[in-house]
């Protein structure tokens, strides 16, 4: 076929004119720990190991498609890029890091310029910010990070996002195992960080909060930090990127309200959203269409039974006043 003919000739072309590797280049991958294929079974003395860093995951999803529409095979690019067909395989799974030659080389080879793709290779290479504060990442701060807007259904707890200073320290300090002054002061900093991309002028993460109504009334902290948490939602809810719904306690039993759980959106079409379920010992990252969607239709089914965002302004209004 003439697809084929067409790529068979640009391996051919490529072939002759690619570089070869040499002893003191820059390797192409460097391992990840996080890597699935490592993950123990269920039940396991270990932990579960978190996926890959979301921008070497999105820059492996740019990579797969840039070879698919080459009409190249992964066998028949790893050859020309003389890698093995497992580092390529990697490299597209975002479990290793992309070399700035190689990206060229690639480039070259599917004969299509990415402008973006270098700069992609070399952001995907930096550590996360969060990095600095010690902070142990389950890999949801990377993902949220890059995100455009956050649907978040809470049942148990305000949402992180929308929590006080005074309001998370004593969640923390709350914590069955005891962690030095210096975590806790760096985890909530950390937090503080994430919060300011709800205020940021230009393009402020878009946020959907679902929250149990019970989650207002039970005191964290004290009552005074309840009273200063419940103000600092009333304020926030004026925010045209925030919204904020309360499932009524009168409300009764709402189906989906058992399991919290966060849906993460981009503004690229092409990345898909990311499901995030937190458990006891470590977290979900989902990112299969299937459950994608009985997400979605949960959380849409709950906000449907919800207060209307101006109706849960009101019950604010009226749990603060009691």
């Amino acid at each position: 076929m003439r697809v084929r003919s067409v790529a068979s000739t640009r391996l051919k072309r490529f072939a002759s004119t690619a570089t070869t590797v040499r002893p003191g280049d820059p390797p192409d991958a460097v391992k990840h720990s996080g890597n699935p294929a490592s993950a123990r079974p269920a039940g396991s003395c270990c932990p579960v190991p978190t996926p890959p860093p979301f921008r070497r995951r999105r820059l492996g999803r740019k990579l797969a498609r840039m070879r698919t529409q080459a009409k190249l095979t992964l066998e028949e690019a790893a050859k020309a890029l003389y890698r093995s067909k497992s580092t390529l395989h990697r490299l597209e799974n975002g479990e290793t890091i992309l070399d700035i030659h190689l990206a060229k080389s690639m480039m070259d080879l599917y004969d299509q310029y990415d402008p973006d793709l270098i700069d992609q290779a070399l952001r995907a290479r930096e550590p996360g910010w969060w990095t600095t504060y010690g902070i142990e990442n389950q890999g949801y701060i990377d993902v949220e990070t890059e995100a455009s807007d956050v649907r978040d259904l809470s049942p148990l707890i305000i949402p992180g996002l929308l929590q006080t200073t005074g309001y998370m320290r004593a969640m923390f300090e709350a914590h069955r195992l005891k962690r030095t002054r210096r975590w806790l002061e760096n985890d909530i900093r950390v937090r503080q960080i994430r919060q300011r991309r709800l205020t940021e002028p230009d393009d402020p993460l878009r946020l959907h909060a679902i929250v149990d109504e019970a989650a207002l009334r039970k005191v964290v902290g004290s009552r005074e930090v309840m009273r200063e948490q419940l103000r600092h939602l009333l304020e926030l809810a004026t925010r045209p990127n925030v919204t904020i719904q309360l499932v009524s306690s009168g409300q009764g039993v709402v189906d989906g309200m058992a399991t919290a759980f966060t849906l993460l959106g981009f503004a690229g079409p092409e990345e898909p959203e990311v499901l995030y379920i937190e458990y006891l010992t470590g977290a979900l990252h989902i990112e299969e269409e299937r459950q994608l969607q009985e997400a979605r239709l949960t959380f849409d089914f709950v906000a449907s039974r919800a207060l209307s965002p101006e109706d849960s302004v009101a019950s604010i209004e009226r749990v603060l006043a009691e």
